[in-house]
């Protein structure tokens, strides 16, 4: 197991102290811990984005690596407080709260303990409950990042069906038609990015520069119908023109070549806005 690695998120933003209150919290647990940031960009109370944000960042750590996520709506209830064990023996540390929703289903939880605050949580900070986030989750999560406690010390397992999950939406493909979803909007540019894979995309996609037609709805409206092209980057594109791409995650991408697509067309992301694309006749440009 790989020791020192602490990872934060939140939607706390960085306008006050709640975030270097948590980092203080883990250096009095083990001074000149290795501490870093997913985002604290998280929008409020988005749980969705949360467990986006998990999925997309935590492959690319170590085993070991023990994350800390903090979107809690439900501060101060009964929800949960978890550290959940992936598949890739790394740690998640968070409400249960729809949080695991992407992890679960895509990497995979093998074990999830519900954290025992008689002994995981910073001494003297009892009578309060609503920053959870630095009391039991950054004070719990330095404890195990730093061998203070192994996973076993954490409190007691329970099982992973019981672990609460969102809404999940998988996208789908026929007569040549695919159906997805806005998973996430790639910040600070404004590109979308959808749940459809680029192994299926190629199902319909022969080469760069084919053309599609791009249909965005939500609640039964329709946000956005066009023509555009499949292109390698976006230097295939002229500036202000949209495309679809293949972005980071090997997942179909929409945008416009430096403009915001979600501040154009206000898109939002979850599964009530579904990307539906199919093949449009090519576009050649002189």
């Amino acid at each position: 197991m790989t020791k020192g690695l602490l990872v934060f998120q939140s939607d706390f933003g960085n306008s006050d102290g709640a975030v270097s209150a948590m980092h203080g919290v883990a250096n009095t647990v083990q001074p000149g811990l290795s501490i870093f940031e997913i985002t604290h960009q998280i929008p409020q109370y988005n749980l969705w984005e949360a467990s986006y944000r998990l999925l997309q960042t935590i492959r690319y750590w170590p085993e070991g690596t023990v994350f800390v996520s903090i979107v809690d709506p439900g501060v101060g209830s009964d929800r949960r407080a978890v550290v959940a064990k992936t598949t890739n023996g790394q740690y998640i540390i968070t409400p249960d709260n729809g949080t695991l929703t992407h992890v679960k289903q895509f990497i995979g939880i093998t074990e999830v303990r519900d954290i025992d605050e008689t002994v995981n949580r910073l001494p003297n900070s009892g009578e309060s409950h609503t920053f959870h986030g630095r009391d039991i989750f950054a004070y719990t999560g330095a404890r195990l990042a730093s061998g203070v406690i192994n996973y076993e010390n954490v409190g007691p397992a329970f099982n992973t069906t019981e672990i609460v999950s969102l809404p999940l939406k998988n996208s789908s493909i026929e007569d040549e038609v695919i159906t997805g979803n806005v998973d996430i909007i790639d910040r600070p540019f404004g590109n979308l990015w959808t749940n459809i894979s680029r192994k299926q995309f190629i199902e319909i996609a022969e080469q760069h520069g084919d053309s599609f037609e791009v249909t965005i709805t939500t609640d039964g409206r329709t946000i956005y119908n066009n023509i555009m092209t499949y292109g390698r980057s976006f230097a295939d594109l002229h500036i202000g023109e949209p495309l679809v791409y293949v972005n980071s995650l090997d997942n179909i991408g929409i945008a416009i070549n430096q403009g915001s697509f979600a501040d154009a067309y206000r898109i939002g992301t979850g599964t009530n806005w579904e990307v539906v694309i199919r093949k449009a006749p090519r576009i050649v440009y002189e």
